[in-house]
């Protein structure tokens, strides 16, 4: 008969993504909670996890029983401590992934409102443009934009953004504005790192259907905030975030160019991985920033668009 409390175990383990973690979190020695573990695989007659000194990576077999069981664990285990905590405010550790830039367009007191109000919360953020492995970084939440949700990976819509083609008026004084979205070819572009080829393929929402043009420049950065500092230096055309831009538009530093084209409609989400009951501290901190992007307009209410 499988213990259980071994399979909550398991749960606990690939959630902290190491048995010391785990451990320290249960209040039990790292070396009997890896033995527990190695008890549930010799009942189930799996390997549950591959073992390595830097990290721990579950098997498919592993992957399955997490997927399963997490969300039944979850709830027993909220349900415990709902209970035990009463009417106690949010604590404990929310560790965030968010885009590398974030915090250029976020202003970072934002969060000094969010500690202010939950004084018993740490708030431990990892800034990379390179999507976050939720369960083996032990990320409890995660920005995202667009549609491309892993489907392990609970997705809540917190609203709508875009990105406008803009460009310096010195650099349009010199090279023209395009006409036509192909004109964009014959431009200065400024994208991301490309393939060796040179160019890039922007997939823009059109008045009709979507369009894709190759486009390329002399100027590449893997950072939205380098490329809107290269937009404002006039190296090129930008297709970039309409919050980030907006006050420069204003401002006159920069213009949109080929207004109906762009990026349309495009869905902001904060995704996570439990499936039940969020810890009441994440639950505060998705509740916060959800209102806080709303309210500061750099993000678009959902029923907005719509």
């Amino acid at each position: 008969m499988v213990d259980l409390n071994d399979v909550a175990l398991f749960i606990s383990v690939a959630s902290a993504g190491s048995f010391a973690e785990a451990a320290r979190r249960l209040g039990l020695p790292a070396n009997t909670a890896s033995r527990r573990v190695q008890e549930l695989e010799r009942e189930l007659g799996v390997r549950l996890m591959q073992r390595s000194t830097r990290r721990l990576v579950l098997t498919d077999a592993g992957q399955r029983l997490f997927a399963q069981c997490a969300g039944q664990i979850e709830t027993l285990t909220s349900a415990t401590q709902e209970i035990a905590e009463g009417n106690s405010s949010p604590s404990g550790r929310v560790r965030v992934a968010l885009p590398a830039d974030f915090f250029y367009i976020v202003p970072v007191d934002v969060m000094g409102e969010f500690l202010a109000a939950n004084p018993r919360v740490r708030l431990d953020f990892v800034l990379s443009d390179e999507r976050a492995d939720l369960l083996g970084e032990n990320i409890d939440v995660a920005f995202r934009i667009g549609k491309a949700i892993e489907p392990n990976l609970i997705a809540r819509q917190i609203g709508w953004t875009g990105a406008s083609l803009v460009a310096s008026p010195g650099y349009l004084d010199v090279h023209g504005e395009p006409d036509a979205p192909a004109d964009l070819s014959d431009h200065e572009c400024i994208a991301a790192p490309t393939n060796p080829t040179g160019y890039t393929i922007w997939r823009l929402d059109g008045p009709q259907e979507q369009v894709e043009v190759a486009v390329r420049g002399r100027f590449h950065a893997n950072s939205i905030q380098a490329q809107l500092g290269a937009a404002r230096s006039g190296l090129g055309i930008a297709l970039l975030p309409c919050a980030m831009v907006a006050e420069d538009v204003t401002a006159g530093r920069l213009k949109v160019v080929l207004p109906e084209y762009g990026l349309h409609r495009v869905g902001v989400y904060l995704v996570y991985l439990n499936r039940r009951q969020l810890p009441r501290a994440v639950g505060a901190f998705i509740e916060f920033t959800s209102a806080k992007l709303l309210e500061t307009k750099l993000i678009e209410p959902l029923a907005s668009l719509i």
